[in-house]
């Protein structure tokens, strides 16, 4: 028995030695466009905190928040070309290199964040990722932003009305820009590090952003009142260079893939709670924060439906079957 529990000792000491072998010292620059404290921010410190526990300290990641790194194009194309290896933009941002990402952005398509998890976590969101790495990048999973609302310094938003011919900051994705238009609005593109001062000078009235965004980026001083549209679900993707993932064994895949998926429970849980106490926040520095009538919320819904099925056209139909399917059945299930 004594032999045995030696000979046992033996093999799992020369495992760990060779596991040991197979984690190199690496260090991973991680962007994102966010102020500390928002929910995103602290995905990546649960992320970093995984990696560093699960690799015995040997794989570090560095946070670079607050649009350090470059504007969500620049960090992009930074990761496809292997300088910079992650970063969680939007998934607006990635339908730049698979249109079929804006599907996700579909206006007033998801009800609760029951309907989201099953369509990010089902066949829908594998396929999106599956299409990920011919355009230099590999997919880890989704994280969240949530749920977005309109702001502005006009009035509040009762009626669809309401909205229009306000001077509006979107994401430069074609969809948002035609779905502003369709609601009435003067859409305008803008990176999102230049919005506060767009909102502070007074070049743009209004713009449109979940609970937490509007809170950590101090919207509320530029902007007075919030309306509970929640016309769009966020997704954030997170990115990992192709050119970096290749370089990795398989225990450091299976590491970083294992801290995504666990920081990305961990992430949505927090990005969920979150919204509710940014809310009550909001309120306390000043916002003005009223709730939008259901038979104005179908008005706008009218409105962009023409426009999402428009784009919806020029997608691979298969995506576009699937999404729809999907969809279809994750209403039923999740009312």
């Amino acid at each position: 028995m004594k032999i045995r529990v030696l000979a046992l000792s033996a093999l799992l000491a020369i495992s760990s030695s060779a596991l040991a072998e197979d984690i190199k010292e690496r260090t991973i620059r991680f962007g994102h466009l966010v102020q500390p404290g928002h929910p995103l921010a602290l995905g990546v410190q649960k992320f970093a905190d995984l990696v560093s526990e699960k690799s015995g300290g040997k794989i570090k990641v560095r946070e670079f928040g607050g649009s350090v790194l470059g504007s969500e194009s620049q960090q992009m194309s930074a990761v496809q070309g292997g300088v910079q290896q992650m970063f969680v933009p939007a998934t607006t941002t990635a339908s730049a290199l698979v249109k079929e990402f804006s599907l996700i952005d579909t206006p007033f398509a998801f009800q609760n964040t029951s309907q989201v998890d099953a369509l990010l976590g089902g066949p829908f969101g594998t396929s999106l990722q599956e299409r990920l790495p011919e355009r230099g990048i590999v997919g880890m999973g989704f994280w969240e932003t949530g749920f977005r609302n309109f702001t502005n310094n006009r009035q509040p938003i009762i009626k669809m009305e309401d909205m229009r011919g306000l001077k509006t900051r979107v994401m430069g994705d074609p969809l948002f820009l035609d779905s502003f238009k369709a609601l009435g609005t003067n859409p305008v593109p803008m990176a999102f590090g230049e919005l506060y001062g767009a909102l502070e000078s007074g070049a743009l009235d209004a713009e449109e952003n979940p609970y937490s965004i509007v809170l950590t980026s101090k919207f509320y001083e530029v902007q007075k009142y919030m309306s509970e549209t929640n016309h769009v679900y966020t997704a954030n993707l997170v990115m990992m260079s192709k050119r970096f993932w290749d370089q990795l064994s398989d225990t450091e895949k299976q590491i970083l893939s294992e801290a995504a998926a666990e920081a990305g429970e961990y992430q949505r849980t927090i990005s969920r709670e979150k919204a509710k106490v940014a809310r009550d926040q909001l309120i306390a520095n000043g916002m003005e924060i009223n709730s939008v009538p259901q038979d104005s919320l179908d008005q706008m819904r009218a409105a962009t439906d023409p426009v999402a099925d428009g784009f919806a056209n020029s997608y691979d139909p298969a995506l576009v079957d699937l999404y729809r399917s999907e969809m279809k059945r994750i209403r039923a299930a999740y009312p």
